[in-house]
């Protein structure tokens, strides 16, 4: 048994058997036995790494603080070596010491090249290989976005040559495997790089909202252009045409699939790149923000062996997360799913995933139309777009198969009235659809900062709440550290539900319009989008502005 496995057996931190154990997984797989620890989740990184500290003597470091970090540490270190040995230099003590963060204790020849790099002696900190990373990420980060800012280094032309000769310590390299990283770090679903008359502007998407995150000289613009499509296999000498790619990321463990969009604008080449985190995706039904009886209606449809469900919304309001969590909800060995998508965002096990490509001639319509020789039981179509798609996904409900669609309504009522306007006939909608999700992303206001008030007149009337606003608290955000100063953390869904009963049916044979529908659905117990936002805003989920302003566009006159 190693040296480092019997510290955590003499500190009773892991039973001598189960030691034994990890200590024979190592072997085999030719690993450190620390490394086996952590992937199997004995011991956390933050206890393995402070008792590796106590036992060499040295102090614990919870975070470390990039921005105390002295440039002459940066310019010296390079990023490679700071990485493959998991240490960063952080400062220099009282006594003229290199101080230095390392996550092995017991690791000493990085030490010692340091020492001689610097020619100071060192002094090593502890800290978890996680916070160290991040460090390193943020200090270089700070060192190329400098560099990238100069202008003396800029070039205002489009000379691309230097770039077959970078290296990963290129600085515009690392300044675009930044971006990654700290989109992952910040929960960002998009990257917008914008040319500007001056510079060249990054944006991310964060819980729906873009914030401006970092800059560069112009002159740096076909540089990070040309770096990203290399990435996504793109044809860094076609500057005229729009072109589309993907990349595949890991960072920090996570496998981060990212869609690459560029397009040529006046000022330059603009890229679009969407982040999919694989691991991610919530993938359960009562995850998502569901009111009870909203989640027992739609539980209770994606059950039914036949028929249509749709969910409605505007892009970027969560449609197909809901319904990849419908089939998660369904997904079992005695079922044949199929789900044609543009694109396929997430995999999932057990299920056949087409993507379309209309270049080629497959379609949604030829898609679904395909599908049906092929058994299936359940069919998931990414969009009904035109009349063909429905009028097959119709009759695909009709013969016997539950099929899950999205559509593009402001509200669930309008669902059918869209149907309608496609030439479906109203027997056809009624006979085969069963129900309707209209839903919304509301921001989640970050429960770390988030202050309590005592609502105004205004704020009940504008929620259509009826009380005393005195006897109420609501929640407005603040903004800290743990929501990077917005005031929100994650976003939550409200839904409006409409199942298709027997009123509702003789409404869709009258085609009648989508504002009776929805009253004659409200007499039946329907929730609309804002009567399920009033419902979190009571919760202290999200404020009163986030489910104004989601529910405005769906709203009936």
């Amino acid at each position: 048994m190693s040296y480092l496995a019997n510290i955590f057996e003499s500190r009773g931190l892991v039973p001598r058997e189960k030691i034994a154990e990890l200590q024979a997984q190592a072997d085999e797989r030719g690993l450190d036995v620390i490394e086996v620890m952590l992937a199997t989740r004995v011991l956390d990184e933050a206890t393995i790494t402070r008792t590796l500290a106590d036992e060499a003597g040295i102090p614990f470091v919870a975070t470390l603080n990039a921005e105390t970090i002295p440039g002459i540490i940066v310019e010296q270190v390079p990023i490679n070596f700071a990485r493959q040995h998991g240490l960063l230099p952080t400062s220099f003590d009282g006594e003229g010491h290199l101080v230095v963060a390392v996550s092995n204790p017991f690791e000493t020849t990085a030490l010692d090249e340091l020492r001689a790099l610097f020619k100071v002696p060192t002094r090593a900190v502890a800290a978890t290989l996680e916070s160290i990373n991040d460090a390193i990420n943020r200090v270089y980060e700070r060192k190329d976005e400098t560099a990238l800012a100069d202008t003396d280094k800029a070039s205002d032309g489009d000379e691309l040559q230097d770039l077959i000769d970078m290296t990963d310590e290129a600085p515009v390299i690392r300044w675009v495997n930044n971006l990654f990283y700290s989109a992952v770090r910040d929960r960002a679903s998009d990257i917008h790089i914008e040319p500007t008359d001056n510079e060249v502007v990054v944006r991310y998407r964060i819980d729906g909202n873009l914030f401006p995150k970092k800059t560069a000289h112009r002159g740096f613009l076909p540089s990070i252009v040309a770096r990203v499509k290399i990435e996504a296999g793109l044809n860094i000498a076609e500057k005229r045409l729009p072109q589309d790619g993907r990349i595949t990321k890991k960072i920090a463990g996570k496998l981060i699939d990212v869609r690459v969009s560029t397009v040529p604008t006046a000022k330059g080449e603009r890229i679009v790149m969407r982040l999919l985190d694989k691991q991610q995706v919530q993938l359960n039904l009562a995850d998502l923000g569901f009111a009870k009886d909203n989640l027992r209606g739609m539980e209770a449809v994606i059950s039914r062996p036949n028929g249509i469900v749709l969910v409605t919304g505007p892009t970027g309001s969560g449609k197909t997360t809901t319904l990849y969590a419908c089939l998660n909800k369904i997904n079992t060995p005695d079922l044949n799913i199929l789900t044609v998508e543009d694109p396929v965002e997430y995999e999932l096990r057990g299920v056949g995933q087409v993507q379309v490509a209309p270049k080629i001639g497959l379609t949604f319509a030829s898609g679904l139309r395909a599908f049906l020789r092929q058994d299936p039981d359940v069919i998931m179509v990414g969009e009904i777009r035109d009349h063909e798609t429905a009028e097959i996904a119709i009759h695909a409900s009709l013969t016997g198969h539950l099929v899950l669609s999205t559509l593009h309504t402001n509200d669930a009522a309008g669902a059918i009235t869209r149907m309608l306007d496609m030439g479906i006939q109203p027997f056809l909608i009624a006979s085969s659809l069963q129900a309707v999700l209209a839903q919304r992303l509301v921001r989640c206001l970050c429960r770390h900062c988030r202050v309590a008030y005592t609502p105004s007149v205004a704020d009940l009337r504008s929620l259509e709440i009826e009380g005393d606003a005195a006897s109420m608290t609501f929640f407005r955000p603040q903004g800290c550290d743990e929501c990077s100063g917005t005031g929100y953390r994650g976003r939550v869904g409200i839904h409006e539900y409409l199942p298709i009963d027997e009123a509702v049916r003789r409404e869709i044979l009258k085609s009648a319009d989508s504002g009776t529908i929805q009253r004659v659905a409200q007499s039946r117990g329907m929730t609309l989008l804002r009567e399920d936002g009033t419902r979190k805003v009571l919760a202290g989920v999200t404020s009163v502005e986030e489910v104004l302003a989601a529910t405005q566009a769906g709203e009936v006159e």
